[in-house]
């Protein structure tokens, strides 16, 4: 007899006796179990709460288990990333995730401390570092922006340890201005134990035209894109399973951004005053600076080809593409101008004195 999968083992029939179930659950560390029918068909999960709830409603244990299970259980689908299962259990707050077929045939278990040990994602990640950074000088009149220190790590450092942390080792940093100080500095990423190629300008391609440059026919995964001054605790998992849940082409983060007008604004219509609202607030979504793109997308551009990525985003729309947007919630700063500069020091120095 084959020797059973750990997911194996926590399958039950519908008729076993909850004393069973439980002593079953003890035996090989679980908290819940699965039940199917004779061809493996999902019926219902069983949890060792559900096993509490029926002692206090004076259930018999010589009951089956049937009688006191969920009978429309949270599932997953057999193409699903194990970002994504990971996302949706976090979601739920569930320790383990049938994974059926379209059938309704559980084919594997998911479970929660598995998902939960460090990934290794395969997605390539493009960080944008090719920038003059005419606004923050005179300090990149000899250093890159993204080379600018926030306490002693350039920026740079900082958001490639935060996709390392993540799970992703798989790296490309466009150049241009200055290259040489960013090679010098990561080189191939055996420092962090990741992998770290160059796409340099030879002239400025705007701020999507490096895309160009990646080798794009090895691309499998949804590449990530991020502006290389940029300071944010956004979740790239949680982003990840966000783009693959949702489809499409392009997943496109946003944050809000409040204007408040000086002024009473007035509404008219003609010579008639209609309203008058004092210093109203207007809110809009502007764009972070963080894509998730599908490999088609990025094929769209080709080598030396200088073009935006709102241009990019435009034709996509245009031409029957879907544009998704994912609002980030969590600290983000667009290092662009001195006082930003300032501000994102404070955040980290304020972050290094915790510690």
């Amino acid at each position: 007899m084959a020797k059973q999968s750990r997911w194996e083992q926590i399958l039950v029939a519908p008729h076993l006796p909850i004393a069973e179930a439980v002593a079953q659950m003890d035996q090989f560390g679980r908290r819940s179990l699965v039940v199917v029918d004779d061809v493996g068909r999902l019926l219902g999960t069983v949890s060792d709460g559900d096993v509490r709830r029926a002692l206090l409603r004076g259930i018999d244990l010589a009951s089956p288990v049937a009688a006191i299970m969920q009978k429309e259980p949270r599932v997953a689908q057999k193409d699903w990333s194990k970002t994504r299962l990971l996302s949706c259990m976090e979601r739920y707050q569930l320790l383990l995730l049938p994974v059926i077929d379209e059938d309704r045939i559980v084919i594997s278990i998911a479970f929660l401390y598995d998902l939960l040990q460090k990934p290794r994602l395969d997605n390539a990640v493009c960080l944008m570092a090719g920038g003059f950074g005419t606004r923050l000088r005179p300090l990149t009149e000899s250093c890159p922006k993204p080379m600018l220190k926030l306490g002693d790590k350039p920026i740079l450092e900082l958001i490639l340890l935060r996709f390392i942390q993540a799970g992703f080792h798989r790296f490309y940093i466009s150049t241009h201005y200055m290259p040489e100080l960013i090679r010098d500095y990561f080189g191939d990423g055996g420092r962090w134990g990741v992998a770290i190629e160059y796409l340099h300008e030879r002239e400025p391609l705007g701020t999507a035209g490096a895309l160009g440059l990646m080798p794009q026919e090895e691309l499998e995964e949804p590449v990530f894109v991020m502006n290389g001054d940029l300071l944010t605790e956004i979740d790239f998992l949680q982003l990840l399973a966000f783009h693959e849940e949702q489809g499409g082409d392009c997943t496109l983060c946003v944050r809000e951004f409040d204007y408040q007008v000086p002024y009473g604004v007035v509404g008219t219509n003609g010579h008639q005053v209609t309203s008058i609202v004092e210093k109203p607030i207007n809110k809009y979504f502007v764009n972070a600076g963080i894509y998730v793109l599908s490999p088609a997308f990025i094929r769209q551009v080709q080598a030396g080809t200088k073009v935006d990525m709102p241009t990019l985003l435009n034709s996509c729309m245009q031409n029957g593409g879907r544009v998704n947007c994912f609002p980030v919630e969590q600290d983000w700063i667009d290092i662009g101008r001195l006082d930003d500069f300032k501000k994102a020091q404070q955040l980290v120095n304020a972050a290094l004195q915790e510690f």
